[in-house]
């Protein structure tokens, strides 16, 4: 695994000060945060930095006010549901740079933590521009990155420091590259990958990524209808997108290559309207979808023969559902797998990565999010990963 730099590299940080780029873009409701998963996740970071004697300067962006102030916007919104999270009191600063942010540090004591303006109120922020970077840097003795899910973005605040300061990996970010690395970057074999959701054309980058990694690819939800219509299987009225079949040819044709056997459900749950428990609720074999129909889950036959080939696996990553799992009963195959790969996990056998929005929920669904190895709230950050591409931020800390 490539090198990057830890808190365990710090030496004494007692009197100094930590710029500390955190992901806060915590979801809000009537100006209260209604998830605070993402503050907790960095908190170990700070509270360490703060414990060693180290005055903590957290940088974050909230919404997109794309290069402008916005009251609704502001940071200080945040202070609250991160002391709560903390159980320690902030200083909220309303610059990122300059005598404001000078001033505040001369009345900082060691231990003390301060939250920092919007970054993203500054145009200089999303365009990585130097000149803001190396006014926010003015103010730090050392930089700690623990943003892994704003990585992908090469901003001033995620990217240009690191050039700047000497840069270290958060504990967050550092749990997180460590197991991506266990899962795509040296992996255990036999791996297995789940990706699941609406669209192939969302995650084409990825399948043309993984093909080529993993030794079972299980392909879910609305995308598993686009590879039936490819094979010549009749989908009904069910999510497809018939334009990618020469797409989804290319990508079968590169599994076959590499010897990567590609598994699409051969019994389906369908029904003719999308609701919960439908009157028109039924299992059937794929090929005998009707022309009113959808296919909405994988079925009981399909989700057992899973089951048994992720037995046979030492790692697997998870991304996206296999049916649509927010409206009963087409959560079933997703549980069931997802319950399989928990237990695998439990009894040592199977490292487990999972990571996205909809992948969150629907772990979270069947209450074993806990028991994967390892899942990432990241959004496009862990996509991007997924496909194979560099991610500025990571990429920054690794030749700081």
């Amino acid at each position: 695994m490539a090198q990057f730099r830890t808190l365990d590299e710090l030496g004494d940080v007692h009197s100094k000060v930590a710029l500390v780029r955190v992901d806060l873009n915590l979801p809000m409701a009537d100006g209260r945060a209604t998830d605070l998963t993402r503050a907790r996740a960095v908190a170990p970071t700070i509270l360490e930095l703060a414990d060693a004697g180290a005055k903590v300067l957290l940088l974050a962006h909230f919404g997109r006010p794309k290069g402008e102030r916005h009251s609704t916007m502001s940071t200080s919104y945040l202070q609250g549901a991160v002391e709560e999270v903390l159980g320690r009191k902030l200083m909220y600063i309303s610059e990122v740079s300059g005598p404001v942010v000078e001033q505040a540090l001369t009345i900082f004591r060691p231990g003390d933590i301060g939250l920092l303006e919007n970054t993203r109120f500054w145009p200089g922020e999303e365009k990585n521009d130097p000149e803001f970077a190396r006014a926010i840097a003015a103010h730090g003795d050392f930089y700690v990155n623990d943003a892994f899910s704003a990585s992908h973005r090469a901003h001033a605040s995620t990217e240009g420091l690191a050039h700047l300061l000497p840069a270290y990996a958060g504990r967050a970010m550092q749990a997180e590259l460590e197991a991506l690395d266990k899962a795509l970057g040296n992996p255990e074999k036999p791996v297995a990958a789940v990706v699941g959701g609406a669209k192939v054309s969302t995650k084409l980058a990825v399948l043309e990524h993984l093909v080529a990694r993993v030794d079972h690819l299980i392909i879910g939800g609305g995308m598993a209808n686009t590879f039936l219509a490819a094979r010549g299987v009749a989908v009904g009225k069910s999510l497809c997108e018939h334009e990618l079949t020469a797409k989804v040819e290319e990508i079968m044709e590169a599994a076959d290559r590499a010897a990567c056997t590609v598994h699409l459900p051969y019994d389906v749950v369908i029904a003719t309207e999308f609701a919960p428990n439908p009157p028109s609720l039924r299992t059937c074999n794929v090929h005998e979808v009707a022309s009113e129909e959808m296919i909405l889950d994988v079925g009981p036959q399909a989700t057992e023969a899973l089951a048994d080939v992720l037995k046979t696996c030492r790692t697997l990553i998870w991304n996206g559902p296999l049916g649509a799992f927010e409206t009963p009963p087409f959560d079933v195959a997703t549980v069931a797998l997802a319950r399989t790969a928990a237990a695998l996990t439990r009894e040592g056998s199977l490292v487990s990565v999972a990571g996205g929005g909809d992948t969150v929920a629907a772990l979270n669904h069947a209450g074993v999010a806990q028991e994967f190895s390892y899942v990432s709230t990241a959004g496009g950050a862990f996509l991007e990963w997924m496909e194979g591409r560099e991610l500025p931020g990571v990429a920054a800390l690794l030749r700081s």
